[in-house]
């Protein structure tokens, strides 16, 4: 009998006008199922009857997210959409805006490939809007004498040809015309489109702040540029930026590059995957509250990276797990003061980095055992499990860069890997996000909408 209940149920679905009348007495009232359309397999809610019927207190939440994003995107896309002008006009500024994301993306690449081959400090002077490189051989001595005149080439590379310097001052003046030419990719888009009115002022206010540090990146990088042209301290010492102009520069041009991939997640996205059903805002929001000192860990990781690299301290201790032959240097803390030793002792900059890596990845990994059952967005989960291969991998990449003496293509994939994870952990941030208070008022009124048109 109840199979033959559950017949009429499926029938009542194809032509939900039909009213389905019981034959015999039962406690519970018929009801009046809703459209097909909203159930995304009637098949996976079989449990979930009663007397033949389907109890609507259960299945309310295990609607289809499709579904509830269809009756929500209307009104929550209208209140916290940043552009308007319709959704190719959408598109538009979020893939200009996802292609500003990948230039800063490549430039960090090309500043780490450009650290690497020790080519930042073959140009001794700076111009705000550059300008043409040496071409006859007149214009190209030039340039190369200023170079002899520095630190670098006087303890360093002393002797060098200059078919040699050519090739560390084209990477050096790549990386800086690299810069300017994100400039033009950025303000010309950015001009039309405002004059198209595609940009909300919310929107215009922030692309404008980002894009006036990337202006300042420029002078952070001519600052960083400026100390190792300076005479070292010591006759023994070499040449080299300040770590902490180094750590400057790539913590803004990361805080950058979070800017602009952030708003182009927002443009592309205005509402979290997970504002469709209200099992799955709750378990995000248990999940986000794990996330965040998780992403704060993989940004800090990062910045210890620079102090590693302005102080060259990959090329000492080159063995793993232990630091030589014990697991402890000898003289972590000799610097005075104490604080010292955290940014310019090469021992203790080093196991500092090791020890932040070890903990991100465990983090990681406890974030993601975390959210295995819980019931969030399927994309949601996607991202999580990218996130742990994504630490496996780098950390996979700083053990070879370090176990192999830092060659330009491990330090440079080891460099590019930690932006990538840095994109993979704001990718979930994004997806965790709350949101907005017109899209918990779409939700609620959907849940509303669908509920109103079943009756026990």
């Amino acid at each position: 009998m109840k199979g033959r209940t559950l017949l009429r149920g499926i029938a009542r679905y194809v032509a939900p006008a039909r009213t389905y009348v019981p034959r015999t007495r039962s406690p519970v009232t018929p009801f009046i199922p809703p459209p097909a359309h909203v159930w995304r397999s009637f098949g996976s809610y079989l449990p979930a009857k009663t007397h033949g019927l389907v109890n609507p207190t259960i299945v309310t939440r295990k609607l289809s997210s499709a579904t509830l994003a269809s009756l929500s995107v209307g009104s929550s896309k209208e209140a916290g959409a940043l552009v308007v002008a319709g959704d190719a006009a959408q598109r538009r500024v979020a893939l200009w805006l996802f292609g500003c994301s990948g230039w800063v993306f490549s430039m960090v690449v090309l500043g780490g490939v450009t650290r690497l081959t020790r080519s930042g400090l073959s140009m001794t002077d700076w111009k705000f809007a550059g300008g043409l490189p040496p071409i006859t051989r007149e214009e190209w001595e030039v340039e190369f004498a200023k170079y002899q005149a520095s630190p670098e080439y006087r303890r360093i590379n002393k002797g060098m040809s200059l078919e040699q310097f050519k090739f560390i001052y084209w990477m050096e003046y790549a990386h800086r015309m690299w810069g300017r030419a994100l400039g033009l990719v950025f303000a010309g888009p950015f001009a039309y489109f405002i004059a198209k009115g595609y940009i909300t002022r919310p929107l215009g206010l922030r692309l404008s702040a980002l894009m006036a540090m990337g202006a300042g990146q420029g002078f952070v990088g001519w600052w960083m540029v400026k100390s190792g042209l300076e005479e070292p301290e010591t006759e023994y010492a070499q040449p080299r930026v300040s770590p902490y102009r180094l750590a400057a520069h790539l913590t803004s041009a990361f805080v950058i590059y979070s800017g602009l991939f952030w708003t182009a997640l927002s443009v592309a996205m205005p509402e979290p995957p997970s504002a469709v059903n209200k099992l799955m805002l709750d378990a995000s929001r248990r999940i986000r509250a794990l996330a965040l000192p998780v992403a704060g860990l993989v940004g800090l990781t990062a910045v210890s990276g620079a102090f590693v690299a302005g102080n060259d301290a990959g090329h000492a201790y080159n063995t793993f797990p232990k630091m030589g032959d014990t697991w402890i240097p000898e003289g972590i803390f000799e610097m005075s003061p104490f604080i010292r030793n955290f940014f310019e002792n090469t021992a203790t900059v080093q196991m500092d980095h090791r020890i932040l890596a070890v903990t991100t990845l465990t983090s990681i990994g406890g974030l993601w055992l975390a959210a295995r059952h819980l019931p969030l967005n399927p994309a949601v989960k996607i991202i999580l499990d990218a996130t742990l291969g994504m630490a496996v991998l780098q950390v996979s990449l700083g053990v070879s860069t370090l176990l192999m003496y830092v060659p330009v293509s491990l330090g440079s994939a080891h460099q590019a890997g930690a932006l990538t994870l840095f994109t993979v952990v704001l990718t979930l941030l994004h997806a965790l996000r709350r949101p907005s208070p017109a899209g918990l008022r779409a939700l609620n009124n959907s849940i509303n909408v669908a509920g109103s048109k079943q009756l026990l």
